[in-house]
């Protein structure tokens, strides 16, 4: 039935017939343009790239400034922040608050590098490495620095938004916020976000 598309599987031994969607992240051009550089500098690696203007689709308040993460294995962070500089790109690598108060939060369509966390829920859109709801979810519940703009209560409006419309895997949520360090707040939430 799940192979069919009558129920939809959100964790680990738990499907829904439900008539909510996967979500599948648009992929930006210069999402599109970045990953066939990137490809072709650093073959092997396994890049996680998306563009925030994709959580305007959640939040009440509609970014202006946007910026794209490029998150690769730890090992070639430093490679991967020094290339893009010399192509010329607006660049952080792990941007501290100050950082981004200083200079990211006046420029637009920069980019962010950082190491992308060990067992990441991504998936393959347009053949670009891209986050999952799940681990979109859980970056901006954690990152609290980069994602400053979707704190306090446009976090929730997003978390409410996203479990509304689409597919959310509970078991996949959980275990990425575990690697986190961070399950049990994130659980806590979740079920505070849908009245459990």
């Amino acid at each position: 039935m799940a192979r069919n598309g009558i129920i939809t599987r959100i964790g680990r031994g738990k499907y829904t017939l439900s008539k909510k969607r996967i979500y599948i992240p648009e992929i930006s051009r210069r999402a599109k343009l970045l990953n066939g550089r990137l490809k072709k500098q650093f073959p092997f690696s396994s890049a996680c790239l998306w563009d925030t203007s994709i959580l305007n689709e959640f939040a009440i308040h509609q970014a202006n400034k946007t910026f794209l993460l490029i998150e690769v294995e730890k090992e070639i962070t430093q490679s991967v922040f020094y290339f893009l500089t010399e192509k010329g790109y607006k660049v952080f690598i792990e941007p501290s608050k100050d950082i981004i108060d200083k200079y990211a939060s006046r420029n637009n369509n920069y980019l962010i590098v950082k190491t992308l966390i060990s067992e990441a829920p991504t998936q393959k859109v347009n053949n670009i490495n891209t986050v999952t709801l799940e681990k979109l979810l859980v970056d901006i519940f954690c990152d609290k620095t980069i994602f400053l703009a979707y704190q306090g209560n446009e976090m929730k409006r997003i978390f409410s938004s996203a479990f509304k419309k689409y597919i959310v895997n509970g078991s996949k949520l959980l275990r990425y916020a575990n690697r986190r360090g961070r399950k049990k707040e994130i659980e806590n939430y979740t079920n505070l976000i849908n009245g459990k």
